[in-house]
């Protein structure tokens, strides 16, 4: 054996398995669902087993995301405010994450759906931006207390 050679796992004696002598639990090459057949997104399909198992979210964020953004005719010239949380969704998602604890994929669910919210409401900026991101970072905390305090992490899959 060389340097940098790696050593092989032990095997059973019969050369299959592994050292206490079970087999892997999958021997099959075969694919089930090639990637290249696949049309759907994971988007898609969540989506639609959400709305078969009756998940779908609640329109609790309407008020709330309202107070900070509007659909008014006077700020049809600001920024969309899907297009500004897609925008500070990364740094926003890192604080809320390290103060509360929570993990980042966890309150990125939160997100995704007050983002897709905001296009369903037309919602455009109606604050200056520093004070719509701050007035954000805050809401975004409380709906993810929420959001794990009700269940909501259980999503059927």
């Amino acid at each position: 054996m060389n340097a940098g050679d790696t050593i092989p796992p032990p095997r059973s004696a019969d050369g299959h398995g592994d050292r206490f002598g079970r087999t892997p639990p999958v021997t099959s090459t075969e694919e089930l669902d090639p990637l290249p057949s696949l049309k759907r997104t994971l988007r898609q399909h969540y989506k639609r087993k959400r709305r078969h198992y009756g998940i779908e979210y609640p329109r609790f964020y309407d008020r709330d995301l309202r107070r900070l953004f509007s659909d008014a005719p006077e700020f049809a010239q600001n920024m969309t405010a899907a297009q500004f949380l897609t925008r500070i969704r990364k740094p926003v998602r890192k604080m809320v994450a390290s103060w509360t604890g929570i993990y980042q994929y966890t309150i990125d669910q939160v997100l995704e759906e007050m983002i897709e919210r905001c296009r369903q409401l037309n919602l455009r900026l109606a604050v200056p931006e520093e004070q719509a991101r701050l007035e954000f970072t805050v809401l975004l905390t409380v709906q993810t207390m929420n959001y794990l305090h009700s269940g909501g992490h259980r999503v059927a899959l």
